[in-house]
């Protein structure tokens, strides 16, 4: 009887999630800073930030962080940075949705490509979602 509940539980659990994205918050650092994460470890957020201001963020973030850059180009659709921390690449993609929101994508593969960091991933978000944040406040 206990292992049949524990298997529902756990088929539940897997059909709730399926493949579309799963909303998170990551309260405390800036509020209720909402990252959208993919069951294969994409992180995704939206901000209402221009692009060239969010390009700005995410670098200074990634110095922060210590991690090298090793891309930092434009697109046809917004910006490509990509960085490298331990056995960890790291790639961010800025997208300009509007002149005023931008949407952030992070994929931080671990070694092979098929391995996700999410946790990484979910870190850059949130200290770039900081560094918007206090830019936003010194104005």
């Amino acid at each position: 009887m206990r292992q049949a509940k524990i298997a529902t539980a756990i088929v539940a659990a897997l059909l709730t999630f399926g493949c579309a994205p799963i909303a998170m918050t990551a309260g405390g650092i800036v509020g209720s800073a909402g990252v959208n994460h993919t069951m294969n470890g994409i992180a995704y957020k939206t901000f209402t930030s221009p692009i060239k201001a969010m390009r700005v963020a995410t670098l200074k973030t990634l110095n922060r962080m210590e991690m090298e850059v090793t891309q930092d180009s434009k697109t046809e659709d917004g910006w490509l940075i990509a960085a490298l921390a331990a056995d960890r690449k790291i790639a961010i993609e800025l997208e300009e949705l509007t002149p005023a929101t931008t949407r952030m994508r992070v994929v931080t593969n671990k070694g092979d490509f098929f391995f996700k960091d999410g946790a990484t991933s979910t870190e850059i978000i949130l200290q770039t979602a900081q560094v918007v944040e206090s830019a936003n406040v010194k104005r």
